[in-house]
């Protein structure tokens, strides 16, 4: 449980330094990023593999790259269902992205035992 929760505060924490690095990306406080971040869970959890699944051939012709368009569109829709988080424009939401799935690697190696 402490293990849960020292993750989502992280994440936060990725979520508030994206907003203060990226011009088009906004977050109004460590609530609205606790919340983005729940949100954001839940689109990967359920939009996401739908999502891939009905894009399969066209991810398999760019070799992959139209992951990154996929995942830019997800982050989008969680700045517009997240109230005090938002996201202007794709190169934000794509940047924004990138930025988030690569300082979470570090949060997903950490091993709780």
């Amino acid at each position: 449980m402490l293990y849960t929760l020292l993750r989502w505060f992280l994440y936060s924490l990725i979520i508030l330094f994206i907003a203060w690095l990226i011009p088009g990306i906004s977050v109004t406080g460590i609530g609205s990023a606790l919340i983005a971040i729940v949100i954001i869970g839940l689109i990967n959890a359920v939009l996401k593999p739908l999502v891939y699944l009905i894009t399969l051939p066209i991810n398999i012709l760019t070799l992959g790259l139209f992951s990154l368009i996929i995942n830019a569109f997800l982050f989008m829709l969680a700045g517009w269902l997240t109230p005090g988080f938002t996201v202007e424009g794709f190169w934000s939401a794509l940047l924004g992205s990138l930025i988030l799935s690569v300082l979470s690697i570090p949060i997903n190696k950490i091993d709780p035992n």
